[in-house]
């Protein structure tokens, strides 16, 4: 049998699974944001992630002619409510693209009403279904609240607010804390009125934590108790 006829399959078959594969992530992005529920967002996260953290990131959406679709408006299908160290990108470690993900940054992924003003926008008019609270590994945020309960500056404040995480797990380790850390911010989103609270309550909108480790680059979804 000639050999090119051997190839042919197999070659096709590896060039056109990648390609299918990413047609079919791409196109829960293609439909309106409303149509896109909680579970499906998630599903998107993990799978982005996954091929992030095995060195086959597809870096989709990144290029001109997805800057020029989204100029005039944007639907993302999930927010982050991140921390703001470099390390932890969502776009990169979720391997997203330009105006999928509504993006909140704060050292120690903490909630003020700025944040959850910002959470109630993308939920309120973006249509947005799922709200992710995202931790990390070695987070400097989380190691300052535990060696001191004062720190200079408006840095005072940041560990205030992770001081709740630090007294549940004493005894523990960082991550214990940083874990705890963002299982308060999602309680606090879930109960958040007047605009929050209800959609979680009817199951429009889901809230749930996450936890990436830097050395893996894998994303955890952590399980409510």
């Amino acid at each position: 049998m000639n050999i090119r006829k051997k190839l042919t399959p197999l070659i096709l078959t590896c060039f056109l699974i990648p390609c299918f594969s990413g047609f079919n992530l791409l196109s829960g992005q293609n439909r309106p944001v409303e149509q896109i529920k909680p579970g499906e967002a998630k599903r998107l996260l993990v799978e982005g992630n996954i091929r992030f953290a095995s060195g086959k990131a597809l870096h989709p959406r990144q290029n001109d002619d997805r800057r020029k679709e989204i100029a005039n408006g944007q639907h993302p299908f999930a927010v982050i409510l991140g921390c703001s160290d470099s390390r932890t990108s969502p776009e990169i470690i979720f391997d997203q693209g330009l105006g999928d993900l509504f993006v909140e940054r704060e050292a120690g992924n903490v909630l003020d009403d700025q944040t959850t003003g910002s959470t109630e926008y993308a939920v309120e008019h973006l249509h947005v279904s799922l709200i992710v609270v995202l931790g990390h590994q070695h987070c400097g945020a989380i190691a300052a609240a535990r060696d001191t309960a004062v720190a200079p500056g408006h840095i005072k404040s940041i560990v205030a607010a992770i001081q709740p995480a630090v007294k549940v797990t004493m005894g523990q380790d960082a991550e214990a804390t940083c874990r705890a850390n963002i299982m308060n911010s999602v309680v606090a989103l879930q109960t958040s009125e007047p605009l929050l609270k209800h959609l979680v309550d009817s199951g429009e909108v889901v809230v749930v934590g996450a936890y990436y480790n830097l050395d893996s680059g894998i994303v955890t979804f952590l399980e409510e108790k």
